[in-house]
């Protein structure tokens, strides 16, 4: 399994930034669409923050976990697997035993709390990621404890779409997954838990 080239990585911001700058309410609408047909637990696992810290947390939260998997799904052209609660509980798992591990981690400014061993396998998500965390803390557009919070559950998410691509611990094949919940209504309450209606959020 290929690593996601530096290209792919900028040829994702730059598509996210044409979509923020328009204002494209349309494809951002698709797109989180996508997401959620796509990868349920991904979107749920990162929604999660808002419980314990608020819409805004968790809002960023989701953004950046979406980032990582648009980063994947350019470079892998569409074929990604379905992460499942699992692969994510490991992940995480993983995850935080690693960079635990790092002396003196909590010394070091956010965005350099990562294990260099993980990042090896995918050295250009990650420096995009601390990149966009130094910078998003630097000019304040986001608050160093929100940084805090988020930077974690996105190297999750790096690390389960790795594993999963890589065979260590697979994912679900897209289009093989009998539905285990009842579909989600326009009136009923969006699966991110953001406690809004489907349609006032990812259904928008």
């Amino acid at each position: 399994m290929s690593s996601v080239t530096p290209d792919d990585v900028d040829r994702t911001i730059n598509a996210f930034s044409r979509l923020d700058q328009r204002g494209d309410r349309k494809a951002m609408n698709k797109l989180a669409e996508r997401l959620q047909r796509e990868q349920p637990h991904l979107l749920q696992y990162a929604a999660a923050t808002r419980a314990s810290h608020g819409d805004k947390v968790g809002e960023a939260a989701v953004f950046y976990a979406t980032l990582v998997w648009a980063m994947f799904d350019r470079h892998h052209g569409g074929t990604l697997p379905r992460l499942t609660q699992q692969n994510l509980a490991d992940a995480e798992t993983l995850v935080g035993r690693a960079v635990a591990a790092v002396e003196q981690v909590e010394a070091l400014p956010i965005h350099q709390r990562i294990s260099p061993a993980l990042a090896k396998a995918q050295p250009a998500i990650y420096g995009k990621l601390q990149e966009l965390i130094e910078e998003d803390v630097r000019e304040a557009a986001m608050a160093p404890e929100t940084a805090t919070v988020i930077f974690p559950p996105t190297q999750v998410v790096v690390e389960a779409f790795d594993a999963a691509l890589a065979g260590r611990r697979p994912g679900e094949r897209q289009g093989t997954m009998a539905r285990q919940e009842p579909k989600v209504g326009r009136n009923d309450l969006c699966p991110c838990g953001s406690g809004k209606k489907f349609k006032k959020c990812h259904g928008s």
